[in-house]
């Protein structure tokens, strides 16, 4: 029988604290990897602008941003933050556009798993600045996790061309992805890298929470700003070419993405960075994604191979595990410093450290 005082220790021991955490954060990525499938769904099947819908889904986030953080009150923002946050709008801007592109042209699984590509920032800042140690692990792990994107490119994580499945998929309603070159593979694998670069200049630019997420609403709404005259060039090129056709409107996949592929997000992964210590480009975040898109991908009917997918999830996992390993021996306590940026660990550690 256990005593008070073990149950009580029980109590603050910090996984048990972290619980409620961990459970936001499986449902925010499970709510943002729905309204993935969901704007797919509509992408697919309406042939609407990639442009389009992304500008009109981040004119209201800004919104929304600007009205929840008030970047204007408080301590004012010097330009050495309000610069690179104006700048890295322009990179939000063009990740959003490649990753809706590579989504329409590759598919969810594609498009999810290629985000993870940013850990590829780890090998090239242990390159570039000096921090050779265990570099041929890392380039292993680049090894590995081109591997699993070759895999995916060529449809193992679906029933009609993986290895691994033996069943008729005539009953698949989604059956519109096909086998891909790794050159087609390029527009998501770069925006897993913008990806993990505008996270890179934000954690850079604000150490302190409230300050991060004051200067990403001026991020978001940097990116609408750049991406209004693309979205409008875009409009006037598809208004003249198809004149006579009209696109029907989905309510649900536009207010999904706005509400949990913009907004949601962002605070669940603000707090399973701070609190939980766990980075985006990390074999637990991948894990978690991978349950999610298993779990969409039933509901959704898409042509899938779980075999397939869990094969090539885990060389992914395996590949950016070892991409970002940070000598784990030596630093110990501080392995929850983001693993894909090696040339802003101590940045990083002094940001954890701060109090939430």
């Amino acid at each position: 029988m256990m005593s008070p005082k073990q149950t009580s220790e029980d109590r603050g021991s910090p996984n048990f604290r972290h619980t409620p955490l961990q459970i936001i954060h499986i449902i925010g990525n499970f709510l943002r990897i729905w309204s993935v499938y969901s704007m797919y769904r509509y992408l697919s099947q309406t042939g609407a602008s990639v442009v389009l819908f992304i500008f009109s889904c981040l004119v209201p986030s800004s919104i929304l941003f600007l009205v929840l953080q008030k970047p204007w009150k408080g301590r004012p923002l010097s330009n050495q933050q309000v610069v690179p946050s104006i700048i890295n709008g322009a990179i939000t801007a063009l990740y959003f556009i490649l990753w809706g592109k590579g989504l329409k042209s590759c598919g969810p699984v594609r498009a999810i798993l290629m985000e993870y590509s940013g850990a590829v920032l780890g090998v090239l800042s242990a390159t570039l600045y000096g921090r050779r140690s265990h570099l041929w692990k890392k380039v292993g792990g680049l090894v590995a996790m081109w591997a699993s994107f070759y895999l995916l490119s060529q449809g193992w994580a679906m029933a009609s061309y993986s290895p691994f499945s033996f069943k008729d998929t005539d009953d698949t309603e989604d059956n519109t992805e096909e086998v891909l070159s790794m050159t087609a593979m390029v527009v998501p694998i770069l925006a897993g890298i913008l990806s993990a670069l505008r996270r890179v200049i934000a954690r850079r630019v604000s150490l302190k929470n409230q300050l991060k997420r004051r200067l990403h609403a001026i991020t978001i709404t940097a990116a609408t700003c750049f991406l209004f005259p693309v979205a409008m060039w875009d409009f006037i090129i598809g208004s003249t070419s198809d004149s006579s056709i009209e696109l029907p409107f989905s309510a649900w996949a536009f207010l999904s993405t706005i509400l949990f592929g913009v907004i949601l997000i962002f605070y669940v992964d603000s707090i399973a960075e701070e609190r939980l210590h766990m980075v985006f480009s990390s074999p637990r975040h991948l894990m978690v994604a991978g349950g999610c898109i298993i779990i969409m991908e039933i509901v959704y009917k898409m042509d899938f191979s779980l075999p397939g997918f869990i094969i090539c999830s885990l060389i992914l996992g395996f590949g950016i595990y070892e991409a970002t390993s940070l000598e784990r021996s030596k630093k110990g306590s501080f392995q929850h410093s983001d693993p894909s940026i090696g040339m802003l660990e101590e940045e990083q550690i002094q940001a954890s450290s701060l109090p939430t």
